[in-house]
């Protein structure tokens, strides 16, 4: 059996036999995951290779949350990612895909907030939009009736007749998920019968709520988050969905959208005023940390108060500090690599 595959077969307690893919691939992390987290990834494995050259630089790939933790739990050995980036929590479903596979300790080191940011061309006269606005425009059956709302105005009287057209996330996309959960969902429930449905039948509620239009006024455009800011710097008018950081990076582009009279800011998002604020992840898988060294390299370096800090230089790229407490706790998780208790996750 191949050196590498001996490591990794010791360091996962398992018997079955990897098939070798050579062992210069292998010296290097591999993280998959989600687009939002990718830009921060990429800054830590850089500095990752810069102060330990021989560990070779960590391979990160922006595949969206759902398709990079699928990949993820899909086995322990040298085919397998190390690490999962996401941009939202990992859900009991996913965890349990993983335990079925043999992936049984992952450790969870929360990296940072981001912000689901609504922007547009910076002459498009649109302003001011609610959570139900955004719901009433994008859901495929608003209040479980058929969406026929062509213009921003046909959803609200008050806003411009803009023909509604809107990138946003694939299904895959933890940004498409936190769009659901954060906004999508906030809208439908101003709605009292709406808010009783999720008592009464969950699944149904969750359809209505969350489920996007195909009639091409929200149009999936793929994981590259820059390719959306180039066709909204292009055509005014339509509206793309995507990480704050991506906003912050392009303001003489475009322009973020206010929701329920909050702005995407660092401090907005950070205090979790701004309606779309969500918590972003790194996922280690356990029984790869023995043969691949960089995977430790990477997260003390992510969890570093010069990296991810209120002054670090992710803030640079983006990225909004988390709480003090919660960063002592990611420390805490990066050192430790204590294994997450799976059965709490939802």
């Amino acid at each position: 059996m191949h050196t590498k595959n001996l490591l990794f077969a010791a360091a996962a307690a398992a018997v079955v036999a990897f098939p070798a893919t050579g062992a210069e691939a292998r010296n290097r992390m591999h993280a998959v995951g989600s687009s939002t987290v990718y830009p921060f990834a990429k800054v830590v494995a850089e500095r990752v290779a810069a102060a330990n050259p021989k560990l070779g630089t960590p391979l990160i790939e922006s595949t969206g949350t759902g398709g990079g933790i699928k990949l993820f739990c899909s086995g322990v050995g040298e085919r397998f990612p190390d690490v999962a980036n996401a941009s939202r929590r990992m859900k009991a479903s996913e965890a349990r895909t993983c335990a079925s596979n043999g992936v049984t300790k992952i450790t969870e080191i929360q990296v940072g907030i981001d912000g689901i940011a609504l922007a547009t061309a910076r002459n498009t006269p649109l302003s001011g939009l609610t959570t139900r606005d955004v719901y009433m425009a994008l859901a495929k059956t608003p209040f479980g009736k058929p969406n026929r709302a062509k213009t921003w105005k046909d959803v609200n009287p008050k806003l411009p007749a803009i023909a509604i057209r809107v990138y946003g996330p694939p299904p895959t996309s933890g940004t498409r998920d936190a769009l659901g959960e954060l906004i999508m969902t906030a809208g439908c429930e101003t709605s009292s019968g709406m808010k009783a449905m999720k008592k009464t039948d969950e699944k149904k509620h969750k359809a209505i709520c969350t489920a996007m239009r195909e009639d091409g006024a929200f149009i999936e455009a793929g994981e590259n988050d820059n390719l959306i800011v180039q066709k909204l710097a292009a055509n005014s008018g339509t509206i793309g969905i995507f990480g704050y950081s991506y906003l912050e990076e392009n303001m003489n582009k475009v322009k973020g959208l206010t929701i329920n009279g909050v702005a995407p800011t660092y401090d907005a998002i950070s205090a979790f005023k701004y309606p779309g604020a969500r918590p972003l992840y790194i996922y280690v898988k356990n029984a790869h940390v023995g043969a691949i060294p960089s995977i430790r390299a990477f997260v003390a370096e992510f969890t570093k108060e010069s990296a991810f800090g209120p002054k670090g230089y992710l803030r640079r790229a983006g990225l909004i500090a988390a709480p003090t407490a919660i960063r002592a706790g990611s420390q805490t998780a990066a050192r430790a690599l204590k294994p997450l208790n799976l059965a709490a996750l939802k």
